[in-house]
This record gives structure tokens, sequence and C-alpha cells, in this order.
């Protein structure tokens, strides 16, 4: 903790210190904006010409005032679809106790009950790209990919910085700093870090399970005539991972017992995961003439996932017997998978419709010095996109792309004032992993097939003055699903599985300070290809809370509970030995609501969270809860947040 304090310290000092030295500008009084005012500026659109030189903010006194609104962003997808939005830094309180990336999600994401730990979607998702992946994919919810970054427009340095201390040692700190050069060039930087000491057999205080650092380089820049525009940006994390392979079952070992935590009996103490990525990406584009501009995309990838044991120790017992690799005493598995991607296109404005079209080819391999040569693909794509709006309420969208030959994605999406339509076809390709893998426990080499998918997604928007109402259903129908089977090896279920996932969000405001926001969802999957998907028949999440302002509207709070839910389920087990979530079917997942308590409030650009981890513990018929086979959920402990911003 004195560490993470000490690192909080010099970071602060340093931003503080770079803003002094950028630019003498004397602030202004910021008045607070509500929730509703931060609503209505996350719609602000900039056309081009306001892009190219806004006035300059004064307040009555001709004071330079800076804020949320002055220290915009944008995204690069916005800007390929040319449809610049600049968004004002987020002072909402809505799920702001819900910090980590796995409670972010609405808790959709299973994974090993700690910040940090491998997790994968509790639902059924089409993967981003349809072409060749690595297959080590259980570290991407904590990995910010480059294209989803935030790109900035100030007008003075800004700085945004958040320090989360959870219970038991698992900490976080997220920093983000940007400035303007000039009025069309902008320079940043991200720094983010997980410190997570293991919730389960710790034996010190700093015996963390997980220690994630990883930063960015960003910037962006725009000509004078406007018409080229550069967008760049460099990611790199290395997140460590101390294995403890779960809880040693009682019918294993007698005197194991669950729901003792800190005196739990764990498989591993001398195992550690790494996953080293490192992408380079820019993105650039001129205009050649009105409604036409041509760009290209640059992307540059690399993954090192690295698994070492000592088979001298205990650990040894977690692991089968074979050593494929003649790695007796030592077992160290490593792959480095690295891409090339490039993208060129042109794109435009035509009758309203917004028109793209482009050509990709990427590049890489996997590399493993147990392979008898690198696993090397060369893949060329086509594909486009067309956007059309109907009116302000009414659009409708289609865009595919095809890699020659045999895989593709076709997808279309109508939104209208009642009715939301998504419809996607797609075929894509097994990830390299699940073709070919040399490891000291495991080995395989499989020629499969590509996994086809029809997907379609339905919401009904229903709105009355207090009430938000949202049905939705999801369709999915999959044949040739590539998973990891019963003896935690690579399989292919060549039958077909059908997904009916009918749902509902609703929220309704009670009088004028109390709001209840519910998420429910069903699932059944059948086909003789249901097996291989294992997902709870219901999930439901509810949150009630105060929510108003205090002490003359200087004060912003809300004060609640959330419930989180889902129904008994053999959930996929985790295999530290290959990095992989696998099917079992002896280990049931049962059904437990797990309630927290939580008080987030801000004053003037302060946000604060303060939140009571498993207030039912203690109160129900079991001791506690599982996320995964062998991993116990949390145990009651108090989280502390604080976000603040500086923009000047």
């Amino acid at each position: 903790m004195n560490q993470f304090r000490l690192l909080l310290f010099i970071l602060g000092f340093g931003v503080l210190s770079s803003s002094v030295l950028a630019q003498d500008i004397r602030t202004g009084r910021q008045t607070n904006t509500t929730t509703a005012n931060q609503r209505q500026e996350r719609q602000l659109v900039e056309t081009e010409e306001e892009t190219e030189g806004r006035r300059t903010l004064l307040d009555d006194s001709t004071r330079m005032v800076y804020g949320p609104t002055t220290s915009l962003y944008f995204y690069e997808k916005d800007i390929k679809r040319n449809s610049l939005v600049l968004y004002p830094q987020d002072t909402s309180l809505v799920n702001f106790h819900n910090y980590d990336p796995v409670a972010k999600s609405g808790w959709k994401y299973q994974d090993l009950a700690n910040i940090g730990s491998a997790a994968q979607p509790v639902f059924f998702e089409l993967p981003d790209v349809i072409g060749t992946r690595s297959g080590y994919e259980v570290y991407d919810i904590y990995f910010r990919a480059p294209e989803n970054n935030r790109y900035f427009d100030t007008k003075s340095p800004f700085t945004e910085m958040s320090a989360f201390f959870g219970g038991g040692n698992r900490n976080m700190l997220d920093l983000a700093f940007a400035r303007n050069i000039n009025p069309r060039w902008n320079v940043g930087f991200n720094f983010n870090t997980i410190r997570s000491r293991k919730t389960l057999n710790p034996n010190a205080r700093d015996d963390n399970m997980v220690e994630n650092t990883a930063y960015s380089l960003h910037t962006n820049y725009r000509s004078e005539n406007g018409k080229y525009w550069f967008l760049g940006n460099f990611s790199r994390m290395r997140h460590v991972v101390n294995e403890i392979g779960g809880i040693i079952p009682p019918d294993v070992d007698s005197t194991s017992i669950y729901f003792t935590y800190e005196d739990a009996k764990v498989w591993l103490s001398h195992t550690q995961a790494r996953d080293l990525r490192q992408e380079y990406h820019f993105y650039h584009e001129y205009k050649v003439k009105d409604g036409l501009q041509i760009y290209h995309v640059f992307d540059n990838k690399d993954q090192e996932m690295t698994l070492e044991a000592d088979l001298t120790t205990s650990d040894s017992s977690y692991y089968n017997s074979e050593r494929l690799n003649m790695q007796q005493d030592t077992t160290r598995n490593f792959y480095d998978f690295s891409e090339w991607r490039n993208e060129f296109g042109f794109k435009g404005t035509f009758g309203g419709f917004y028109y793209n079209a482009f050509a990709r080819l990427r590049n890489g391999r996997m590399k493993n010095r147990f392979f008898d040569e690198a696993d090397r693909f060369n893949e060329v794509f086509i594909g486009g996109e067309l956007i059309g709006k109907i009116s302000e309420k009414w659009s409708l969208s289609a865009d595919g792309e095809y890699l020659l030959p045999g895989a593709f994605r076709i997808h279309g999406r109508l939104v209208s004032p009642l009715l939301e339509l998504d419809y996607t076809k797609a075929l894509y390709k097994p990830t390299s992993m699940q073709q070919i893998y040399r490891g000291n426990h495991y080995a395989w080499t499989n020629d499969f097939a590509n996994t086809g998918v029809d997907q379609l997604k339905a919401k009904l928007v229903i709105n009355f003055d207090k009430i938000r109402i949202r049905p939705n259903l999801t369709l999915n129908r999959i044949n040739n699903y590539v998973y990891f089977d019963e003896n935690r090896e690579a399989a292919q279920n060549l039958n077909e599985a059908f997904i009916l996932q009918p749902g509902l969000i609703a929220n309704f405001q009670i009088g004028r300070k109390f709001r209840w926001e519910n998420e429910l969802i069903f699932t059944e999957v059948t086909g003789d290809g249901a097996d291989a998907l294992r997902i709870p028949s219901f999930y439901a999440n509810s949150r009630f809370y105060f929510d108003s302002p205090l002490f003359n509207d200087n004060v912003y709070v809300q004060l609640g509970i959330d419930v989180r839910y889902h129904s008994d389920y053999f959930a996929d087990a985790y295999n530290v030995s290959t990095q992989q979530f696998f099917l079992q079917n002896n280990f049931n997942v049962y059904a437990y609501p797990v309630a927290d308590l939580f008080l987030d409030f801000r004053i003037n650009r302060t946000r604060v969270l303060v939140k009571y981890n498993h207030l039912n513990n203690g109160f129900m018929a079991q001791e506690g809860y599982f996320v995964t086979p062998d991993y116990t959920g949390y145990k009651s402990f108090i989280d502390l947040g604080i976000t603040w911003y500086l923009f000047d």
C-alpha cells in the first residue's frame, strides 16, 4: 500500500508540474452540472467548420473558464464514419462504484474472483476479428486496445486521476493526461496499474495474485486547411498473474475447506502466467474533395504469453503427469503471436448516405520453439459500409467484409423510435491456439472448420414519464463451434446449437429522489450442439438507490444497493496450464444472490465511492458463493475510490 501511495504521489506531482510549465492560465469558478446536463453534453456534435477553430470560452470577467466541456474527447471510429462527436468528461455517478472491468460489464464476465484474474464472457459473443486470432484472450478485458482509446481536443492541459483501494489490498490506479500543442494538435498519455493481493491463501500483505502495468501514448493532428487528419497511438501492457489453481476440493484433501479465504488450501504457489502486449496503431485520412476522402489504417500487434511452473514443488500435483516438452523440473510454455495489418480505403458522403470501401492485408504468425515451424497466415479482406440517416430518428446501415477465401461477416442495423434491429451472419476462423498447441502437458494439431453464426437482435424502446422499458430478444444459430472439452483440449462440435435469449431492461423513477434499475436475461440453449455452451438460464441485475443533490446542491449523492444473481449451472472451469476455460460436468456453481451496498458522491468535479461488498454474507443458507469451480467469490469487505479532474 505504501508503494502504491508513493507511486500515486509521484505521478500526481509530475502531472501538476507539467501543467504549471505548460501555460499560465487563470481559471474561473466552474459551476456544478447535473446528470441531465451531462447527458445533453454527450450529444454535442461539432461540425467541420467548428472543429477548425472554436471561439474562446470567456466568463463575464473575461477570464478563461475551463471544465468538462472544454477538454473534450472523441473516438477514431467516429472520424472514420465522418460523424465526429465530441464528448465532455464524465462526472456522472451512475455505476461509479463498479470500478473494475468485470463489475463495469454488469458482471457479465466469469473470472477467478479477483481483479485482473482470467475472465471470459458469460454469454456467447461474436469475435471482433473473423481471421486468425492468437486464442489467448482471458486477459483481453484488461487491455485498452488503441482503436478504442480516447483522443483529445483540449483548450488547456487536462489531467484525470483515479485511485481505487479495494478491500484485501485490491488496488487500481488510472492516470490520463492531455494537452494542446496548438489548436489543431493534441498529445497525451494514459497510465494504469492493478495490484491485487491474493484473496485465497496469501502468504504476506504484498503477496499479489495480479500485477498489471499498462500505458499508452497518443496524439492527433489536423492540418490548417482541414483536409488531413492523423491519429496515432502506442499501447503496452504487462500482465503478471501468480496462479493459485483454485481451492483443493475436499474430496481430494479432507483437510481442505471452502470459504476459509485467507486460510484456504490452494493448488499452486510457484506458478506464474505473463501476458505482454504491445501495439502500434495509426489512422490518417485526406480529403480529396467534398464527399470523398481516402484513408489508411496501420496496426502492428505483438502478444507474448508465458507460463512458468516449478514442478519440484507441490505445484506438480495440479498438472497432469505428461512432460511433452521434456521439461521435467520446470514447465515453461511460451508463445509469441505477432500481426501486421494495413487497411486502405475511400469513404465519403453522397445524397445523405455515408459510404466506405476498403481492402485490408493482414500478415502474422504464432511462434513456439517446439513447433516444427512458425504457424503463419496471410489474409486479404475486402469490405465496405453504407449508413443512411433517413431522419433524426430513423437510420439504416449495412456493413460487411470478406476474407479471401472462406470467411465473412455481414451486418445490418435498423434504428427507429420504437424498434432497433441488428442482424449478423458470419463465418469466422478458429484461433491459432485451437489449431496447433505444444505445451509441456498438452499438445494437439487440428484442422477445424470455420464456425458459422447467424445472430438476430431486436429491442423495443418504450418510454413513459418516469419509466423506461427495453424488452429485447437475441437469437443465435451456431454450427461448428470450437471450445475446450472435458479433457481440457480444443474440440469442435459439428452440430448446431440454438440460443434463445429474451431479456428486459426496466428503469423506474420513484418520486423525485429514488431510482430502481433492472436487467433480466433468460437463456435457453437447444440443438445437438447445445452441450458445448454453458450459460445460466436466468441472469439478473437490480439496483435501487437514492439520487439527489444535498447541502444546497453542493454535493450530489447516490446511495443504494446492488443485487446480482444467476441460476445454477455447470460453469466452465479454468485450466492454468493452457490459460483456457473448459467444460466440466461435476461442479455446480449454484444460484446465490450477491448484494453490495454503495455510496457515490460528487463535490464539484471530484467523485468518491464507498462500497461494501457482499452485504448478505452470513445471512444465507450457503456459507458463500462461487464464480468459477473451486474459486470462491468475494467475502465482505469495503472498497474506496476517488476520481478527480484538473483542467489547467
